[in-house]
């Protein structure tokens, strides 16, 4: 719930933005001379991500990063150009530190386990993933084809296709590195905003489902993690 909060007060506050600065112009300029203006962009963002819907024993340590880059196709459906929908693909990295272990044996078997810092000291735990992108996006803004600098609201959905998975731990009694884990659900979407004025806007996604399937299980209950992603998102024209 505090993240639909924090999301909808940054919408609030970049809407009675925008709206006080179009009101202090004294002349709005309405001609649009491009019938062909859009706002096509790259985008690069970078996050702390989060775990929601986390079980109790489980904690993050340390910063747990995400980097984020793609390319959107704005499509206008307004006379002015200022509301549009936007398509995209992107690739996405990111990391989780926290006291799950993920081991596999011999056998290729997948299991998890809470460390006790009290009982196996370790310097790293995490696991990563690495995500096929595709944004679709509702997106509002006061620019226009002479206007460069303006405030946005881009929200939308986010679907995800994860293509490669890794955990590594390093501790007691020996380092352990296990990729292409099965469980992960590798069809990953949520909700995304960007929102802000100019190049730096603030960025959030909420992830709709879990990280992990039905497969995997800790303590013998399934493993309901979902993606919180907060930071910033540069737009790039």
């Amino acid at each position: 719930m505090k993240v639909f909060k924090l999301i909808f007060l940054i919408v609030v506050i970049a809407c009675q933005s925008s709206y006080a600065q179009d009101n202090a112009r004294v002349k709005v300029d309405t001609s649009f001379s491009d019938p062909k203006y859009r706002e096509d962009q790259f985008y690069v963002s970078i996050t702390y991500n989060l775990l929601g819907n986390k079980a109790s024993e489980i904690s993050q340590s340390g910063f747990s990063s995400g980097f984020h880059a793609g390319y959107i196709r704005d499509m206008p459906i307004n006379t002015r150009r200022n509301i549009a929908i936007g398509v995209g693909i992107g690739l996405s990295a990111n990391s989780y530190n926290q006291n799950m272990k993920i081991s596999e044996d011999l056998d290729n078997n997948v299991s998890y386990s809470i460390i006790s810092e009290d009982v196996t000291p370790y310097t790293k735990n995490k696991f990563s993933t690495y995500i096929l992108e595709f944004p679709l996006e509702f997106r509002w803004r006061t620019s226009t084809e002479k206007i460069y600098d303006f405030w946005r609201v881009y929200g939308g959905l986010k679907f995800g296709y994860i293509f490669y998975n890794s955990a590594k731990y390093r501790g007691e009694p020996n380092d352990e590195f296990v990729s292409n884990i099965k469980d992960f659900n590798n069809l990953q979407y949520g909700l995304s905003l960007g929102a802000g004025y100019d190049t730096i806007n603030v960025y959030l996604y909420y992830g709709l489902n879990t990280l992990f399937d039905s497969n995997a299980t800790l303590d013998g209950g399934s493993i309901d993690m979902s993606a919180i992603k907060i930071g910033l998102i540069f737009y790039i024209l």
